[in-house]
């Protein structure tokens, strides 16, 4: 069955370059392109996309907007979120509001076509590094409240969950905190789902900017960042 892809963007001629990308791959479907934000409900509805590319400034809704609109569905399929900028704030609230990631508009085609397929698979596209990358060069509002929040939210973990969730923060993958936890990775994934459920979150991503909010990053060694 192949990856169904909704596009999402105001210019024609991104429509056009991302069509012409992904349609030559067998495991990929164009099945449909929106020129705005407001088009993307009842286009979902209608085409059923397992992944969304969702550009970010279009005229009437933003594609930060319909991210949180879409992403608020029980059965939501993914987005991945198309952008020109680094270090964009609203890059993040994408990424908060549920986001798999995000690609900068220019990254190669074969790139873009093995994201898509991360993200089908239900990985995200992006390192927690390039989480805190981007959080470091945009310097949210609220930094306070934001970590008492995050830390409050983390309160109701168990110690092992902790444990995982700072690792996940830190950009380990399954097995590899597996090693560090003296978990086997059966058990980090299990950990990882109950962190998710607890914590109404989407993603590992999410789970990534919570520690980090948190402040659980800050002494977490030299690779942390």
């Amino acid at each position: 069955m192949p990856i169904r892809v909704l596009l999402v963007d105001d210019d024609p001629l991104v429509r056009a370059g991302l069509r012409l990308m992904l349609d030559g791959a067998q495991d990929v479907e164009i099945v449909g392109e929106a020129t705005d934000g407001d088009q993307v409900l009842p286009l979902t509805d209608r085409h059923r996309p397992h992944v969304v590319l969702m550009d970010i400034r279009m005229p009437a809704v933003d594609g930060l907007s319909a991210t949180e609109q879409l992403r608020a569905r029980p059965t939501a399929p993914e987005v991945m979120v198309l952008t020109t900028f680094h270090a964009d704030a609203q890059v993040l609230r994408a990424l908060r509001a549920g986001a798999a990631g995000f690609l900068l508009k220019d990254t190669p085609p074969a790139e873009i076509l093995a994201a898509v397929r991360k993200v089908a698979a239900g990985e995200p596209v992006l390192s927690p590094a390039v989480t805190r990358q981007l959080i470091r060069h945009v310097a949210p509002a609220g930094g306070d409240s934001r970590r008492e929040r995050a830390r409050e939210a983390l309160s109701s973990l168990g110690e092992r969950e902790r444990e995982v969730a700072v690792a996940v923060g830190r950009g380990r993958a399954n097995a590899e905190i597996a090693a560090e936890l003296y978990m086997s990775v059966p058990t980090v994934k299990t950990h990882v789902s109950r962190i998710l459920t607890k914590l109404d979150l989407n993603n590992r991503v999410q789970i990534a900017l919570l520690v980090h909010d948190a402040g659980l990053l800050e002494n977490a060694g030299p690779d942390a960042g």
